[in-house]
């Protein structure tokens, strides 16, 4: 059986590594083994981040509403009791960029959930 030489297809998985590892500092964009192990890592870091990414946005938005809330003079835990008595169905994004946007509207919905708090 003749001999055979995987060099094309070494360089080809090389090469897809090394274009994947573009940016990286020093030997990590430049040598296959440094660039390999970055690149796991860097794949596992891109997944968790993107589950990360979702808690985040949720923290912000809690922290835009509480300052509004507080500017109408209720805590951020009152507002969305209030809101959960009243069956008023809207998420914390929506609610955030009621907060940012239209202080008014916002301030409709906190006399809504203060009113079902009996404040």
């Amino acid at each position: 059986m003749p001999r055979v030489k995987g060099g094309t297809v070494t360089h080809q998985r090389h090469k897809k590594v090394l274009k994947l590892a573009r940016g990286y500092r020093g030997a990590k964009s430049k040598l296959y083994r440094p660039a390999s192990e970055q690149i796991l890592k860097s794949l596992s870091y891109a997944y968790a981040h993107r589950r990360d990414k979702k808690s985040d946005f949720r923290k912000l938005w809690i922290a835009r509403i509480n300052a509004a809330a507080r500017l109408n003079g209720i805590s951020y835990s009152r507002l969305m009791h209030g809101l959960k008595v009243a069956g008023v169905a809207v998420n914390r994004k929506m609610l955030a960029e009621l907060a940012i946007s239209d202080l008014n509207a916002f301030g409709q919905i906190v006399a809504v959930a203060k009113q079902q708090l009996g404040k």
